[in-house]
C-alpha cells in the first residue's frame, strides 16, 4: 500500500513494491490534477528516506502544476495572464487543465509572463528493482 503524507486523498497499492511505486506515480498525478481542478493547494514534496520513495509527476503535469503555483503566488487571474500572452481566456484554461495536452512553448511563455522559468532535467531513478528489494 502507498500513501502520501501531504496528499491524504492519494492512496494506491501494487502487487509488490515495484508495482506499488509505479502505481504511486500515476496516483500522485491524478491527485495533483484533482487539486488543480479544485483550485486547492499543491504541497511541496516530502523528503525521501527508508521506505519513503519518490513518485515523480509526468513532465506535462509538473509544468502545469508549476504554472498553477506561479499564478497562485502572483495573485494574477488567468484573464490577466491571457492578456500578457495575447491569447484568450479559453487557451489559458487549457494550459491549466491537467487533462489537456499543451505545447511546452506555451507553458514556458505563460510561466515567463509570471517571472518564472521552466527548467527541465533528467536524472537516474532513485529506485529500481534491485534497490526496492534491498529496502522491502
Amino acid at each position: 500500500m502507498v500513501t502520501f503524507p501531504d496528499v491524504p486523498e492519494a492512496i494506491t497499492q501494487g502487487a509488490d513494491v515495484s508495482d506499488a511505486l509505479q502505481q504511486a506515480a500515476d496516483c500522485l498525478a491524478e491527485a495533483s490534477a484533482g487539486r488543480i481542478r479544485r483550485q486547492a493547494c499543491l504541497p511541496e514534496a516530502s523528503p525521501t528516506g527508508p521506505d519513503r520513495y519518490p513518485a515523480p509527476l509526468p513532465a506535462q503535469t509538473a509544468a502545469k502544476a508549476a504554472l498553477y503555483l506561479a499564478i497562485r503566488q502572483t495573485g494574477m487571474t488567468p484573464v490577466e495572464i491571457a492578456a500578457h500572452l495575447c491569447c484568450d481566456e479559453k487557451e489559458m484554461r487549457r494550459l491549466l487543465d491537467p487533462r489537456h495536452t499543451s505545447k511546452l512553448s506555451r507553458l514556458e511563455a505563460a510561466l515567463a509572463a509570471l517571472g518564472q522559468q521552466l527548467v527541465v532535467g533528467v536524472q537516474a531513478k532513485e529506485w529500481d528493482e534491485r534497490n526496492v528489494a534491498l529496502h522491502s
